[in-house]
């Protein structure tokens, strides 16, 4: 019998010792080293392991190097091969992160059975076959091909690859499984990267795409070792509030594509849906002269969004005035209305001050600074915005618009939407001599558009 060796792993980066430390050397953290048991003597040695002889790797000239495009595997679901960069890479591993309850399960069960002409096998250590087949009967498609494997073993789920010889594996989730070489339970770090080595090596050896699914800790990190998102090919985040029925699938890393694509859903009773045209979903809803409202046109990846951002600014009852906001940077808030107090004179510091992006998204880009500042004009002149004006500008601590990358998209999209007048900064040239079918506004500073509007 070999001797029971343990190790102390750091919950925050994964950073191995064989002793516990006060402080962790890697990622600078406190009181984050627990002890695990991390060999015994194995009872299964069932691994996807190669012949070290017969696969050895060797030295070779980068010029001798020879590969042919492998064509991608393209699923039904829209959304998804924009996010992976075109489709589903053959030999990837894919991690997919996101709340409990968001729709993850969901949506990975709805795109296994939306590849009918590919053999999927379903792994699933959190639920039975019974409750996996009553969400499938309610999802859009159907496979015949797609198998449902419960098991948590990481050595039995190998051996029913082997029978099975499936085309994409999904698991679900990372967390549930565990290596009979390990000792650990199942979820700890140590298991986490074994579980996932196994995987890696398995996806590369046969080219065969694996979808992990993983759970997010309460800081919104993804739960396990910093290491398990660089062994992986792409990460995905999977948000969104529950309270809404839009979802949002992110690209966090891509090696085989652009980490600033994103994908959009709705939630309905038979799964998600994919929206091909969100624009008109987030500012469909919006009534006519209403004050505190403006339309900006925004970009997530290479999408261009129109969205609604709504603002209310009344008069502070308690001495501090309250900066409150939803899908917007509180800090660039501060900023904008700093702007409008210094160069336009309104006085908001005595102003409680709310903004809301409508439909629950979360925007950074700073186009929509322009917006914003309208919006907020808008509520404290209480004067309503045209329904068919939008904006696109980023706006300087000197109260000057600067002008945006791919306005040529953006004005597009107004346009196909039916807006008739776009004010952007005058600081674009091109895009006025293409003549497109809206009325393009230049202006230089915030007071220009606040007097045209206004």
């Amino acid at each position: 019998m070999s001797k029971v060796k343990s190790a102390f792993f750091c919950n925050q980066c994964g950073y191995e010792s064989a002793k516990w430390l006060g402080k962790c050397p890697s990622c600078q953290q406190w009181n984050t080293f627990t002890e695990e048991i991390i060999h015994k003597e194995p009872a299964l040695k069932n691994t996807w392991k190669q012949d070290a002889k017969s696969n050895a790797p060797k030295a070779i000239a980068i010029e001798d190097v020879q590969y042919e495009a492998e064509p991608r595997i393209l699923s039904f679901d829209t959304e998804l091969n924009r996010v992976l960069g075109g489709g589903i890479v053959p030999g990837s591993i894919t991690l997919v992160a996101g709340e409990p309850g968001i729709g993850k399960s969901t949506l990975f069960l709805q795109i296994g059975l939306q590849l009918p002409d590919k053999k999927v096998l379903y792994v699933s250590g959190e639920e039975s076959e019974q409750q996996i087949k009553m969400r499938a009967d309610r999802l859009t498609g159907k496979n015949a091909h797609l198998f449902l494997y419960t098991g948590t073993t990481i050595q039995s789920l190998f051996q029913e690859i082997k029978k099975i010889q499936p085309e994409v594996v999904i698991i679900d989730s990372i967390q549930t499984l565990q290596s009979d070489l390990l000792d650990a339970p199942a979820g700890s770090i140590s298991q986490i990267k074994e579980c996932a080595a196994e995987l890696q090596r398995f996806a590369k050896a046969t080219h065969t795409p694996v979808f992990i699914i993983g759970h997010i800790t309460k800081d919104g990190n993804i739960a396990g070792p910093k290491i398990l998102e660089h062994m992986v090919d792409t990460v995905l985040q999977f948000e969104g509030d529950r309270h809404y029925a839009y979802r949002i699938l992110r690209t966090m890393k891509n090696r085989f594509g652009s980490t600033a694509e994103l994908g959009i859903y709705e939630m309905t009773s038979k799964g998600m849906r994919m929206v091909s045209n969100p624009s008109e979903l987030l500012i469909s809803q919006k009534d006519e002269g209403l004050s505190g409202s403006a339309i900006a046109s925004t970009l997530e990846g290479m999408r261009p969004l129109l969205i609604e951002v709504q603002a209310l600014v009344t008069q502070s009852v308690y001495g501090t005035p309250q900066r409150t906001v939803s899908g917007f940077d509180l800090r660039r808030l501060q900023l904008l209305l700093a702007v409008l107090e210094k160069k336009g004179g309104f006085l908001f510091g005595t102003k409680d001050v709310f903004l809301n992006i409508a439909g629950g998204l979360k925007m950074d880009d700073p186009s929509i600074d322009l917006a914003v500042v309208m919006a907020l004009l808008s509520s404290y002149e209480d004067v309503p915005i045209p329904s068919n004006i939008c904006f696109a500008g980023e706006v300087g601590l000197n109260g000057e618009i600067r002008a945006v990358n791919r306005i040529e998209q953006r004005v597009a999209e107004a346009a196909k939407l039916g807006f008739e007048k776009m004010y952007i900064s005058r600081f674009h040239q091109g895009v006025f001599e293409k003549k497109p079918d809206i009325e393009l506004v230049a202006c230089s500073q915030v007071h220009e558009v606040f007097q045209q509007i206004f």
